[in-house]
Parts: C-alpha cells; structure tokens; sequence
C-alpha cells in the first residue's frame, strides 16, 4: 500500500487502493480513504471500491464520496475521458465543433466534490485535447445543454446534475450531437473507453489553466437570450396574459428554476409568479424538504400552498432542482389542494398544444403532419385525442432519450412534434430541446391557465372537459422498494413461467381477464402475428405489460437509478362512460389484485411506498 499505509489482506482490493492513492490530487478524498485504510474498515473499502459506477444511458448518477463507485473529482476525470476519446472516434469534426457543459448547485464539503467543480474539470479534460469548450459560467436548468446542442450545433453535451435525488447525490448526464439523450450502443461504446483511461492526463487536473484558454467560451449570455425567443414560438395569448388577474405560487425547492422561470413569464408577458422565499435560491442541502422531489407528493409543497393562501393564488407551480420536470397543484371550491398527477397535465397540456396549433392552422391536411410522444408506461389519453382529431400518436419506450431521438427522427423528415412526455412529470412542449424542460413548460401553463380563467374554468374543470370529449383515462401508480435483485428476478419470470412451461404468462389476475401481453425483456408480444414486440427490447431491465378485457393496462418494471419495482395502471374508457366513480372503484380493485397476485409482498418481502 502507498506511504506505508498497512494491507488489508484482500489483494483486490489494495490494488484498487493503491491505484487510487497514485491518481488522485483531491486532498479531501485522498485523505478520506487513507484514514478507512488506517482503521482497517475493510467493508467501508469495499463499498467504495468494489464496483465501478455503470455508465448508462442515463450517464451517471451516485453519492459524493471517495472511490470508484462514487462521483468525485477522479471518476469524473476518469468519465470525460474515455467519453472525450469515444466522441473523436465518433466525429472527425469534434474540435471545430466542441462540446457544452452545464452544472446545477449540488455540493458536498466533506468530499470537496460539487457539480461546478466536476463542470470545471470535465472541461479541462476536453480543453487539454484541443476541444472548444462551452462552460456556463452559471447555474443552469438542465434543459439548456440539449438547447445549446442544437443551437450551436456542438458534438455533445455534459449536464453535472442528480435532479431530484437526494442531497448526497450527483450526477453526469450526457447528450449526443442530434440534441437528445444518448441511447444503446453508446452507452457500451463510452463506458469501454472510460475503462481504458483510467490515468489521468497530464493536464485534466490543470482547471485554472483551462479556464484562461481561448477554447474555452462561456455560452451563458447568449444561450439565455436564445432560448427565451425560442419558447416565446408557443405564446398565442399576451394580451389575455398582460390583463390576467389569476395568482400563481412557484417554488423552485431549493434548485436553479427561479430566475428562468421568472424571466419565461416575463418573455410571455405574464405576471411574475409569487415565488416561496424559503425555497427560492438554490441550497445543496434542500433544509425544508426531505426528498427535493415535487413527484413525491403534497409534502413537498407545504410552504407553496401556505404562501398562496397569504396571496390568494389558485395555482402552484412546482419545478424540481435541476428544473426539467413540473408539477402542478390548484386549489379546489372545497378550499382543498389538488396535485395533478403527471398523467392529467399530460392530458391538458397535450390538448391546450393541439388547441394552439388549430387556432393557428387553417388548412386541415396539415394536420397529418402532426405528432405526439408519450412513453408506454404513461397515459394513453393523447393516442385518444389523436384518433379523434386525425393527428398522429405514437408510444417510445420509458424515458427522454427515446422521445428525444424519435422526436428528431420525425423533424428531419419535416414533420411537426408538439408535444411529447412522461407520467413522471416530464414535458417536451418545444422542441428546441430535445427532453423534458420544466421552464417552458411553466410559462406554457401559466398562459393555459389564464385563458381557462377567461372562460371561468379551471384546470380541473378543463380535464373532465377533455375527459368527457375524449374518453375517461384514470390511472394509478407507485411502487415498492426491493433491495434483493434475486427476489426482483425470481418475482418476473414466475409471470413468464406462470403455468410451468416457458412464455405461459397469466390469463387472469383475481378476477380480471387478462387479453394480452407484452414483455420488453424477452421481446415477446402476445398482440403481433408472429410474437415478437415492436418497441425495442433489454434483458437487463425488467417490463412486463398486461392488457386486460375490461380497458385496463398495467406494466411492471424495474427502475435503472433507484432499488423499486415500479407499477403504472390505467383505465381507458370510451367516451360517453363517465360514471368516475365507478371507474376508479374497478381501477382500485385491478390495482389490489396486480399487487396481490404479482406483486405478492408479503412473501417476497417488499416495502410499500412510504407515505
């Protein structure tokens, strides 16, 4: 072991330490493993060397810390790197080109790490390859790296970012030269070369002589001013906009979305939004929440509703920390708080795009030209409302980086997105950003709702508008949290294995009759001719879809950042059935009956979602 420092008897494991000791400069960490060195915490060692952190589809995302298996300055060093290396092979052009970074506020003292230090030497490891650089000089929402991809036509983009997840986290997030989320094969193609740069150049440590190089630009100014005019595309409304008397409440919970939000209501002639003073300024430690995540329920916004009811505002806006996503909540006659879930503003943002784009367009072929995207674990209400008005809807697999691709896929050949998104509070309402962006989507919203406020209605009362014009779409999520991969794994394939034999999956769950299924590990769909599912397939991530007799659709899966198997249920009735009641009674006893008999928690031991 280096300087002395005693062995720990597993050879592996010192080498992994020793490797570690000789290429990292970051006292902080240095220091924090040569103490677990010193008190012999062997299992302490081992957590944080024992596996390298997976690079994905989704970069990377894992806790500030020493070691391979956590972010810090050299696994960051070690990651841009081998993804440098990944993307000369890719571009001849990559130094006319270069590449975009951007950062949120998340920091941790006791490791020295923080998304602008990560930022700083992610850039230095490209400036000391001759790769122009484009580093925000500032905090930025995430959805302003993909917007710069494709503003400036850059090679690629880096997001240092965990978004919602806890305080201790952090995250490397990257983005391909089309503007999207990279998608399989990358993944495999960046995390092999990451593997074989593993010393640091002798430069990527050198942030302050990369800062003072011509190739390095601060793209903050410009970007910001761009970005503004793009969005200001989808505002229709700015005289209903400059005379609305509707109050609205937005929390940005302690991330970046602040002053972008204020500035998108400011670009759409809106009146700002009361913003929660406690929450407003982004804090690495989130005091007044315990998850930063606004998906997570009413608790993350209790100092929201209590400043709306000071103001007399009927709306809350929420945006999570690194602002691509969006919630919504609005105060009801009852004087009760209605959150809308992800799927309903999917509902009422995906019909106030559509009803702008009719005002707009007299000609009515040209709506063949029209698409909407919605991931299959979401609503499939677009796909009704598309059936009705002629446009076109299709389904990705869960995630951005498919609607991002299948997005840019459908503009190169010159047809129109409008909108795209996910049951995860995730919108794509212009697509100058290839992802989900929660600051256009705030500024969008606000003008919706001044309008329904022209029209005396509200958010609610417009969904059971659509509801009733389009058919009732009533869903039901959440999941339980399972650390055991080998219950994870034995709990899907009894439902692939459900009577013995091979692809037997269930007929019926209690007393619901199942009409199909498809499964996107295997690639097995019952609903093709020749059994084989059109969505593409993975083997290393659990999905299995149910359809059932009664309307009703509920797909398992595995979650690729968290240790939870998650369930989305929906009831899709035919317009003209809106006993609601009715429909979330026999929603509710599908959704009993799928934990019951699938899920089977008592045996397989699994935590509910906590409250």
């Amino acid at each position: 072991m280096a300087e002395g420092l005693k062995p720990t008897g597993d050879k592996k494991l010192d080498q992994a330490v020793r490797q570690w000791l000789q290429y990292d400069r970051n006292p902080k960490t240095s220091s924090l493993v040569k103490h677990m060195v010193k008190d012999g915490a062997v299992e302490a060692l081992k957590k944080c060397f024992s596996s390298r952190m997976e690079f994905g589809t989704a970069g990377l995302r894992a806790a500030m810390g020493p070691g391979v298996s956590c972010m810090n300055d050299l696994t960051i060093i070690q990651t841009t790197q081998g993804f440098c290396r990944y993307l000369e092979q890719s571009f001849g052009n990559l130094k006319e080109r270069g590449v975009v970074i951007g950062y949120d506020a998340r920091a941790h003292p006791p490791s020295g790490g923080s998304s602008k230090r990560f930022a700083r030497l992610a850039a230095a490891v490209f400036i000391s390859q001759g790769v122009p650089v484009h580093l925000f000089s500032e905090i930025t929402p995430t959805p302003f790296v993909p917007f710069t991809v494709s503003h400036l036509g850059l090679r690629a983009g880096i997001m240092v970012t965990a978004s919602h997840n806890p305080k201790q986290d952090n995250g490397y997030k990257v983005y391909w030269g089309n503007g999207a989320q990279i998608v399989s094969p990358h993944d495999a193609g960046i995390s092999k070369a990451i593997e074989e740069n593993l010393e640091p150049w002798p430069e990527s440590w050198n942030t302050e002589e990369a800062l003072k190089t011509p190739l390095l630009k601060d793209p903050y100014q410009d970007i910001t001013t761009q970005y503004f005019q793009a969005i200001q595309r989808h505002c229709h409304h700015r005289e209903i906009n400059k005379n609305s008397q509707v109050k609205i409440v937005h929390t940005s919970v302690h991330g970046v979305g602040h002053t972008f939000v204020q500035s998108a209501f400011e670009a759409f002639d809106l009146h700002p939004p009361y913003p929660v003073e406690e929450q407003k300024d982004p804090d690495p430690e989130f005091p007044t929440v315990k998850y930063p995540n606004p998906e997570e329920g009413k608790g993350v916004l209790t100092l929201s509703f209590a400043l709306a009811e000071r103001e007399g505002a009927s709306v809350v806006l929420a945006n999570d920390p690194d602002a691509d996503r969006l919630a919504i909540a609005e105060k009801q006659e009852s004087g009760q708080w209605r959150l809308f879930s992800g799927n309903e503003l999917g509902a009422l943002l995906g019909w106030w795009l559509f009803h702008c784009w009719r005002e707009q367009n007299s000609d009515v072929a040209a709506v063949k030209s029209i698409y909407m995207l919605a991931s299959t674990v979401s609503s499939k209400i677009l796909r009704a409302i598309a059936l009705k008005e002629g446009f076109h809807f299709e389904e990705t697999l869960t995630g951005f980086k498919w609607m991002g691709n299948r997005a840019k896929d459908l503009l190169d050949q010159g047809k129109s997105v409008l909108f795209a998104f996910e049951e995860a509070i995730g919108y794509m309402c212009c697509n100058s950003v290839l992802d989900k962006d929660g600051v256009s989507a705030a500024a969008i919203a606000g003008e919706m709702i001044s309008y329904l406020a022209t029209k005396n209605k509200s958010l609610s009362q417009q969904l059971t508008t659509i509801f009733e014009e389009y058919g009732y779409h009533i869903s039901k999520n959440s999941y339980f949290i399972c650390h055991n991969q080998e219950v994870i794994r034995s709990l899907f394939e009894r439902l692939r294995n459900f009577s013995g034999k091979k692809d037997s999956y269930p007929s019926e769950c209690g007393r619901f009759s199942i009409s199909a299924v498809r499964d996107l590990t295997t690639g097995y769909d019952s609903n093709q001719p020749d059994n084989k599912a059109i969505l593409p397939t993975s083997s290393s991530s659990q999905m299995i879809t149910f359809t059932f007799s009664n309307g009703g659709v509920a797909t398992m899966r595995t979650s690729g950042t968290e240790p939870k198997i998650k369930y989305y249920t929906e009831l899709c009735a035919a317009p003209g059935n809106s006993d609601v009641t009715h429909l979330k009674k026999e929603l509710d006893d599908l959704v009993d009956a799928i934990v019951e008999n699938f899920f089977q928690p008592v045996k397989n031991k699994l935590q509910p979602k906590p409250e």
